[in-house]
This record gives C-alpha cells, structure tokens and sequence, in this order.
C-alpha cells in the first residue's frame, strides 16, 4: 500500500500551466499561447487523428526523450483547437498531470477522438475495435521515428480500454527505433474500467479492460487504482486480475490511498478515481517505474 501526501506546490504548478499555456489573456496584436505542436494524422476510413506533442521543459541533450502517449477518459474528444489546446474535458487526470510529466523530461502527445468521432458519444464501442488500435499504432510508429526515443501508452479510465487494446493487438519489439515500431515500449493503466455498466441504454458502455485479450500484453505493464474510488466501474481491488492475465516482462500494480477527498462525481477527473489532489505523487510514481527506479510499492 502507497500513501501519499498533498503538495502546495503541485497547485502552484497547475495554477502557472493553465493561466500560461491554456487560458491567458494576450493583447490583440500577440499570437494566442500554445500548448505543444498540433500533429495531424492520416487514420482510418479517411478520417484523421490530432495529437498535441509537447517536448519536456527541461530535456537530457544527451538522450532522446521518452514520449508519453495520453488517453484519457469519457468520451475521448478533447476538441484540441488550433493552439494544441484541449477544449474539452480539461478537469481529466492525465491532463492536469502533463506540466508534471513535462517539469519531469518526459515528452508528451495528448491524442483526439479522429475526425468521425466527435459526437455527443465521442469515441463510445470505437475503443474496443481493431481499427481504433491501428490509428493508435500509427501514432506510435510516427513518435518513434520522431524522437528516436521509446513511447509509453497511458490510458484513465475509459481510456485504459484504448490503451489495453493497442497493447494487446501491437506485440512486437519497440525500442524506439529510428525507423519506427507501432509497439509501444511500455503501458501504464489508470483507474481501469474493470466492470461493465450492464444494464445501460448503450451496448458498450458494457466494455471493459477484460473484454481485450490481456494475454497479449508483453511489454511492462503498471496498474494503479485508488482504495478509495467510489466509480463503480473501476474497484481498486481488481487490479490483480488484470496483472493475473497479461504476459507482461514486468507487471507491477499501484494502489494509491489519501488524497483530498472527492470534488465531483466519483467517475470524473476531481474524484479519488482522477487522483484529486496527487497529482504529482501519483505522476512521480509512474515515471519512477517507466525509468526502472523504486516506485515504493509496499505490500
């Protein structure tokens, strides 16, 4: 068990990427703040895939960065707008982590719905498809070749299902090679949806991590959940079965415990199920295990 503690500074951070990067007034004759490089992709059926990549603040020259591949969680649409800037759920964890990802060295592609999933819906039964894990292995291929560096996939809740479905459909050695790998070098899921929501006017809303054939899944993986996730549809204390399935090199699993208690709805980003409040402890736990350092996993 990992208990953590609540940092000041943390807020500080935040408070300085939204008012710099996102939300701050310029004057007329100023271009608009940027949040990272817009990246369009060619994807399925003619439609295309955007991604914002952001290189670390603060980079080894003497190394090529570890790109961190985000994808969050509900409907997947973040209506990235020109800026590189997400319109849409702002309030998700793996955004509010991004500043602490990039203060970290890592480099960081927050990826869109594609093109014809922009609807109310988002993303909805797309996550579990084929089609969804091969635009998502495209966008791998591409930051290989980009960086030259290894990219990690890191999906919250819903998002775990994108997550789990390219690394269990892509299976091959990544390394980040120069010349691209549409395998990912790591995976790292948070609040996984482990249990399906049965009796929802949507079929998919169903779907979970399981539904995936975890078994493929070779390449390190971490699993981190909150003791205190009210979401029914991700409890803390099935994190073992995904561990127990997959055939990962290095599985590991994270349960957090602490925090500041729940600000929203229990399956949104300001809940014990988005880490409210940990951000940074629970962002310093996945980059210490993606660099192979102690990550202070105590049974």
């Amino acid at each position: 068990m990992m208990k953590f503690t609540k940092f000041a500074s943390l807020l500080c951070l935040m408070a300085s990427y939204s008012i710099t990067h996102c939300n701050a007034q310029t004057p007329q004759n100023l271009a608009a703040p940027s949040c990272g490089e817009l990246v369009t992709v060619a994807t399925h059926d003619n439609s295309t895939t955007r991604y914002a990549y952001r290189a670390p603040t603060l980079a080894d020259p003497s190394s090529a960065p570890i790109t961190l591949l985000l994808l969050v969680g509900g409907s997947g649409y973040i209506d990235l707008d020109d800026k590189a800037c997400p319109r849409a759920l702002k309030g998700n964890a793996l955004i509010r982590m991004m500043p602490i990802f990039s203060a970290m060295g890592f480099a960081t592609a927050l990826v869109d719905a594609p093109s014809d999933y922009h609807g109310v819906d988002g993303l909805g039964g797309f996550r579990i498809k084929p089609e969804h894990a091969q635009d998502l292995g495209k966008l791998i291929n591409e930051l290989h070749t980009r960086t030259h560096g290894a990219v990690w996939l890191i999906g919250t809740s819903r998002g775990t299902i994108s997550a789990a479905n390219t690394a269990s459909r892509f299976t091959g050695s990544a390394t980040g090679s120069a010349t691209g790998s549409s395998t990912a070098d790591g995976l790292v899921l948070t609040s996984a949806l482990m249990l399906g929501q049965n009796n929802a006017r949507i079929s998919w809303a169903a779907q979970t991590v399981f539904d995936l054939p975890l078994e493929e899944i070779r390449v390190p993986l971490l699993v981190i959940g909150h003791v205190k996730d009210g979401c029914p549809r991700s409890p803390a204390n099935l994190m073992g079965n995904i561990l127990a399935q997959s055939k990962s090199a290095h599985p590991k699993m994270l349960t957090v415990t602490g925090g500041s208690g729940d600000h929203g709805a229990a399956c949104e980003g300001y809940s014990a199920h988005g880490y409210i409040g940990q951000e940074e402890e629970v962002a310093s736990a996945i980059a210490r295990f993606i660099r192979g350092e102690d990550y202070f996993i105590k049974k």
